[in-house]
């Protein structure tokens, strides 16, 4: 009777996928160890698990680390990209963009609890997070009070690959509806190189002399992209 049950047990063991078992073992080393015992693709191997139960994940990871360069730009990918990759469907992209968005809010909730000008490490976190790997530009604005407290954060335009439409007198009207006293304006570069061009310069100064007169200063520009950020400030070119 136990060389049967024994029996039964081993052609059991045997029929069951192979990836079973190392689904509990990376389980196993995420609790003892913690993500940074993992690496990216075992990271997006644990995020797959539940929405692709029956599937062998390593492989769907792998390959969407190699479509997309790094975990951040899997998160931020369109979806109509990630699913052009074999063995991911919708249920998958939820999940994979319920992870990103958690990223951001909890992002957003670390400088809106504090001075952004006292937590500027912060702020870069932030902005690359929620845009430096965005295929399309987009114009972002952060609105301060008196105490560079942040009162709010809106995307005022999205625009193409290479352009986004920025109207100085929009910005500004939307800074005293909001009541601000200062603001600092992002945009990304989807090319992931973060240098300004004679545009964005000129765009920004329209802004910065339009502000003034009002009351309303304009702390930075800042450009992400996937190779960095810069800092107009910095440049010295406001």
């Amino acid at each position: 009777m136990t060389d049967e049950a024994d029996g039964f047990s081993e052609m059991d063991a045997a029929a069951r996928p192979h990836y079973l078992g190392h689904r509990q073992r990376l389980k196993a080393r995420f609790r003892e160890r913690g993500a940074s015992a993992l690496e990216d693709y075992e990271l997006l191997e644990l995020l797959l698990f539940r929405p692709l139960p029956r599937q062998d994940t390593k492989p769907i990871a792998k390959a969407l680390l190699t479509r997309f360069g790094s975990f951040a730009e899997v998160l931020a990918a369109p979806r109509s990209r990630l699913k052009e990759v074999s063995g991911i469907g919708d249920a998958a992209i939820d999940d994979l963009k319920a992870v990103h968005a958690a990223a951001l809010r909890f992002a957003r909730g670390q400088i809106s609890e504090r001075k952004l000008l006292t937590s500027w490490s912060s702020v870069l976190d932030y902005c690359r997070s929620a845009m430096a790997y965005s295929e399309r530009e987009e114009f972002r604005i952060l609105f301060l009070d008196k105490k560079n407290g942040l009162i709010a954060d809106e995307v005022q335009q999205t625009g193409t690959v290479d352009h986004t439409p920025v109207y100085p007198r929009e910005v500004v009207k939307r800074a005293l509806e909001l009541s601000s006293s200062a603001i600092i304006l992002v945009h990304n570069h989807p090319s992931g190189d973060p240098t300004p061009s004679r545009a964005d310069i000129q765009m920004t100064r329209q802004i910065a002399e339009v502000a003034k007169p009002l009351g309303i200063e304009l702390h930075d520009h800042i450009i992400v992209g996937r190779a960095g950020h810069v800092s107009f400030r910095g440049l010295q070119l406001i």
